[in-house]
């Protein structure tokens, strides 16, 4: 090889040994920026048993008092519950408590199972419950007089799980991994129906609370009960107004 050409492909090489070692230096200066916490992934317990997702420390806080056994708390679930998680509780703008207005033995069975699990696993069985609330709803509304009346008779936890079978909640439960045997557990559990009965009791004689769904935010009712209505009260909540 002629001599220039032994020179200039040295230089090249250490041309491309020095800015390989930049690059390298660039990429450990400049690490991966974290990704920003997902907020609906944190759970807590409130002091009266309700489940709160969010930020503890978010500038707004929404409470909302539903039942199973309303069709409207129903339709919130289906059209609120994404966005609310997205825009506001991801972002640890907002955060959510839930609390139960039990309105009938139905609803009370629903919300044993729902609470089955934990706070952690609360938010998918609340949306599962409501999701499927048509199809199980339909077998309530066909019940005898006889079918209903035993709802009423009895110990709660075996009354749940009548409630359960003939709505066919402890099947949905089971498909979503429950055993049987937990699935009595919850429904028998006396500190869940007295969190459940205290939780309702605080709706009724605390709030003032009328219907479901209500909402509150930062301890004033909200003055709507849909999604996107709700936006607009969170919005001027957010902007101090």
């Amino acid at each position: 090889m002629p001599a220039y050409r032994s020179i200039l492909f040295g230089r090249r090489a250490a041309i491309g040994a020095l800015a390989a070692g930049a690059l390298t230096l660039i990429g450990a200066a400049a690490p991966a920026k974290p990704a920003a916490p997902r907020w609906s992934a944190s759970v807590a317990t409130t002091d009266i048993g309700s489940f709160s997702i969010g930020n503890p420390k978010a500038k707004v806080r929404l409470i909302e008092y539903f039942s199973y056994t309303c069709s409207h708390c129903a339709d919130f679930a289906r059209l609120g519950s994404v966005p609310l998680k997205t825009l506001y509780v991801d972002k640890g703008l907002v955060v959510f408590e839930y609390r139960n207005l039990v309105r009938d033995p139905v609803d009370m069975t629903a919300a044993l199972l729902a609470r089955c699990g934990g706070g952690k696993a609360f938010a998918g069985n609340h949306q599962a419950i409501f999701a499927a609330q048509k199809v199980w709803l339909a077998k309530v509304q066909k019940a005898s007089e006889a079918e209903m009346k035993s709802w009423y008779q009895g110990d709660l936890g075996a009354r749940a799980k009548k409630i359960a079978a003939f709505t066919g909640l402890d099947a949905l439960m089971r498909a979503r991994g429950y055993t049987a045997a937990q699935l009595d557990r919850c429904m028998n559990d006396g500190v869940a129906q007295a969190e459940l009965e205290g939780m309702t009791n605080i709706a009724f004689n605390g709030d003032r609370v009328r219907g479901t769904p209500t909402f509150f935010i930062n301890g004033r009712e909200a003055g709507t009960t849909t999604w996107p209505a709700l936006k607009t009260p969170l919005d001027a909540a957010l902007k101090g107004s």
